[in-house]
């Protein structure tokens, strides 16, 4: 019996063009099994049973520990001293291979670029603007292969926000990619590695809407920020080019950057300079590169019944614009 990422996954492959034969490949399990789950409707409400173990209350307590103390390492002996004042009763073993799990890979890798398919992935991330009571966020999202990027200013980073700024992004794209690539997100992921390496539980609200969409959620690699390295540029490039000369202007006058008018002049800056420059790294332009995967993407369905948030105004008019390149692109 699979879990419900796991038919999630083959409805989408199925969806995507994928046969029944390279599904089951892909997963791992029988070509019967998959075209079960192809006939039967909606997505199953069970989850593979598990009695919670020993450590399984303290799990989220040693994950702030372990990421406090990064880039060194608690050794197991001090955390199960931790633990024990905390109520912990299992053995010394059991702790050491959960951290075994959360632990970095010490030895340096290569640099290996990576490069995807058009219309394959799409990499998203938040990244705080501004802290307090008048909180800044950005939502980024960047495909791939073209390095389109589509950016929206939110005042919080909760669910009903993260979803809206997807459908507004697959419509300023043109399309769904098959894949989107986060980082570990709480509104994404619930649990990681919850049904063994690489087999997270994701938050049955965010598997409803990729289920809709036609897409597959992927997590990054723990500690391998590289993995989501194209979105991650993207923020750097974002603060030096557009917010912080942006909040300049403001302060100048005594004024804060508001999320309105942020998102009223990020359309414009995505269309003549972020996505109108030549690429540093393909050495194309990102708008001209979109016009081919688009024609990769999957096309849209409709809203998700679940959204909450309208679209933003000065969001439609950028997306309706976004296809409109202007000549003169400039170089990074």
């Amino acid at each position: 019996m699979l879990v419900v990422e796991e038919a999630v996954e083959i409805r989408v492959l199925s969806r995507q063009g994928k046969s029944v034969r390279a599904i089951a490949r892909t997963l791992g399990v029988s070509r019967n099994t998959v075209r079960r789950y192809l006939r039967s409707d909606g997505l199953p409400h069970y989850e593979r049973g598990a009695r919670p173990g020993k450590l399984d209350q303290f799990k989220h307590y040693i994950a702030e520990r372990v990421t406090a103390a990064a880039p060194e390492w608690i050794p197991a002996t001090v955390l199960l001293r931790e633990l024990r004042t905390l109520g912990y009763a299992g053995g010394i073993s059991i702790l050491k291979d959960h951290l075994s799990t959360l632990k970095p890979v010490a030895r340096p890798e290569p640099l290996i670029r990576f490069e995807i398919d058009p219309g394959r992935q799409l990499q998203v991330d938040f990244a705080t603007i501004r802290r307090g009571k008048d909180q800044l966020a950005v939502f980024i999202a960047t495909l791939g292969w073209s390095r389109a990027s589509y950016v929206e200013l939110v005042t919080d980073e909760r669910l009903e926000a993260l979803l809206g700024c997807h459908e507004r992004a697959f419509y300023y794209f043109g399309g769904v990619p098959r894949e989107v690539l986060y980082d570990n997100m709480r509104t994404v992921v619930t649990d990681r590695d919850r049904y063994g390496p690489g087999l997270h539980r994701y938050n049955r609200t965010l598997l409803d809407f990729a289920h809709h969409h036609g897409f597959v959620p992927r997590l990054c690699i723990p500690y391998r920020p590289r993995t989501k390295g194209k979105v991650e540029r993207f923020i750097r490039y974002l603060r030096a080019s557009f917010y912080v000369p942006l909040a300049s202007q403001f302060s100048c006058e005594g004024l804060k950057v508001d999320r309105d008018t942020a998102n009223a002049r990020v359309g414009s800056w995505l269309r003549e300079v972020a996505n109108a420059r030549v690429h540093a790294t393909t050495g194309e332009v990102p708008l001209l590169r979109l016009e081919h995967e688009r024609e990769r993407l999957q096309p849209i369905r409709a809203p998700w019944p679940g959204a909450i948030q309208p679209p933003v105004p000065s969001v439609r008019r950028y997306c309706r614009a976004a296809t409109s390149i202007r000549s003169g692109c400039t170089k990074n």
